[in-house]
């Protein structure tokens, strides 16, 4: 987990990330077209997410095409997120009935 958190860490990391989401299977060409820096810079990068297993490869002829792989933010998001959301959802509900309450009463 702790090579998610540190390839999440960086925003240029965080946009490749996103730049797969919206579009699977890239070249190394296509992702570093849409970043400031070199192809050195991406690959390095993407080096990192494919060590936390956030990006896989896969080969096509020549190319060589990036995924991404979602499971080890899901996995932070299980560990993390969802039981920390789940009393502010809870305390949420609470508020809407209280206030739904209120209004009946009026």
């Amino acid at each position: 987990m702790d090579e998610v958190f540190k390839a999440l860490a960086d925003p240029t990391r965080r946009e490749l990330l996103d730049q797969l989401f919206e579009q699977d299977g890239q070249t190394l060409s296509a992702l570093e077209e849409r970043l400031p820096m070199t192809r050195f810079g991406v690959m390095k990068h993407l080096k990192v997410l494919e060590e936390a297993g956030l990006v896989t490869t896969r080969k096509r002829g020549r190319e060589k095409l990036h995924f991404l792989n979602p499971v080890p933010i899901r996995l932070i998001h299980d560990r993390w997120v969802s039981k920390y959301a789940a009393p502010w959802a809870s305390a949420l509900t609470e508020l809407k009935r209280d206030i739904e309450n209120e209004e009946k009463e009026r």
